[in-house]
């Protein structure tokens, strides 16, 4: 009797398990971002995230992307890491926004400076099978205050979310 209840308090442990586990989804895609230093610059990077859901439409973000210099300006990279709420309409075609927080860096030409950076935007996912979405574009307002001047960087994405 007791193996028999072991038995079945590990299925419902691993049922518990699977079921809890879809709120976590990842995402991985192309990312553009117009440098906003002087001079400003075009850059071409990969942005990767990862999403909690913690309500139907509430979810905590965690990003981190690089962006590296096109071959006509190859001396530029950044590099951010930020995290925070997001708010989605879960549907098929589901809109989103989210506030990002955290730290950035950047190398200019030789120099390099870190500074805090936020991220304000949204986007589209859509909906492709039961556990794989199309971000079919996210833009945000990437703002960092690198070698002691304000920027505003826009950034652009797509990319695909797999959730688990």
């Amino acid at each position: 009797m007791a193996r028999k209840m072991l038995i079945l308090l590990g299925l419902f442990f691993l049922i518990s398990v699977s079921a809890r586990a879809q709120n976590i989804a990842l995402y991985g895609g192309y990312t553009f971002e117009r440098l906003g230093t002087s001079p400003a610059r075009n850059l071409n990077g990969v942005e990767i995230a990862a999403h909690y859901t913690l309500m139907n439409w509430l979810r905590v973000s965690a990003d981190l992307d690089g962006h590296f210099g096109l071959p006509s300006s190859p001396d530029a990279r950044t590099f951010h890491f930020m995290a925070g709420p997001e708010i989605s309409l879960p549907m098929r075609i589901s809109p989103f926004v989210h506030a990002l927080a955290g730290f950035g860096s950047v190398h200019l030409n030789g120099d390099t400076s870190s500074s805090y950076a936020a991220a304000l935007g949204g986007g589209i996912d859509m909906r492709v099978a039961p556990l794989f979405s199309w971000r079919v574009i996210q833009v945000d307002d990437v703002v960092t205050h690198f070698f002691g001047g304000l920027q505003h960087s826009p950034r652009i994405s797509t990319g695909f979310l797999i959730r688990f």
